[in-house]
């Protein structure tokens, strides 16, 4: 199984630390915060990986090279324009022909992609979101589901109207059907693939119960480097 890291970007509410660094190489624990990503594919069997760049991209692939330094085989998707979400994955998933992974490179997560695949295979989702548990739910988007079935995503809704407490984690198995609902250029995964596609019952929830630390704002950061266990 291969899979795609999106690691595109600016990290403007991390500056000044990413006014020289691109966030994926910011260190947390004295390792870079992707390399936590690519380390927990591994773990699970894979090691055919495409980073998903573009801001200090030539620093990155510096960096990890051809990713034998890993033990995993690492290429490159380099956005020329801003493709968003969407656009990023489509254009680092072209040729993909089997189920693929797909992972925010900005979080850090414990996750068991072994068993959240399996259980992708099993229900014959279209894609399959981790979703873990969040007291401030007001902070993000609380899925509504019916079974293991995610029906919608309820935007940053006040906690006594938030569904659940469940909310994405940026870890997703997908299906290579679901690049062809992105249109050319840029597009984004949330509201041209997964809304179209979740009113059909074809996304499915994977709750994942370890650890998840989001690494987008300098508090976070921070917290990441204090709390995270590797």
């Amino acid at each position: 199984m291969k899979a795609i890291i999106v690691a595109g970007g600016l990290g403007t509410r991390l500056r000044p630390l990413t006014d020289n660094i691109p966030k994926p190489l910011l260190p947390i624990q004295g390792k870079p915060t992707v390399q936590y990503a690519i380390e927990q594919l591994k773990k699970h069997g894979v090691k055919d990986m495409v980073l998903a760049l573009s801001y200090f991209a030539e620093k990155i692939m510096d960096f990890f090279k051809d990713g034998k330094q890993l033990a995993v085989n690492m290429s490159y998707s380099i956005e020329k324009d801003p493709l968003g979400t969407g656009g990023a994955i489509k254009q680092a998933a072209e040729g993909f022909k089997d189920t693929f992974i797909v992972a925010w490179g900005d979080n850090l997560m414990d996750i068991d992609y072994g068993k959240m695949a399996a259980e992708h295979k099993a229900n014959k989702a279209l894609v399959t979101i981790a979703l873990t548990k969040r007291e401030d739910v007001e902070h993000f988007g609380v899925a509504r589901l019916e079974g293991k079935k995610i029906m919608e995503f309820i935007e940053k809704p006040k906690r006594e109207d938030a569904p659940t407490d469940l909310i994405n984690m940026g870890a997703f198995v997908m299906q290579p059907e679901i690049l062809d609902l992105l249109p050319e250029g840029k597009s984004s995964i949330e509201r041209d693939c997964f809304e179209k596609i979740s009113p059909e019952g074809k996304i499915f929830a994977y709750i994942h119960d370890g650890q998840w630390f989001p690494t987008d704002t300098k508090e976070k950061y921070g917290l990441a480097e204090k709390e995270w266990k590797a």
